[in-house]
């Protein structure tokens, strides 16, 4: 513990997973929208 410096960690890796997770959660709510419109103009 003693060794660690802020800024030194290489996080290249967790930004691309972040960037994805975001962009899943996009594309879902996208989703989620587009079946909500459909289902209410189905149900009238």
């Amino acid at each position: 513990m003693g060794d660690y410096k802020p800024g030194e960690m290489d996080i290249t890796e967790q930004e691309k997973t972040f960037h994805g997770f975001i962009k899943a959660v996009g594309w879902g709510a996208v989703c989620i929208l587009v079946f909500l419109v459909l289902l209410a103009m189905i149900n009238g």
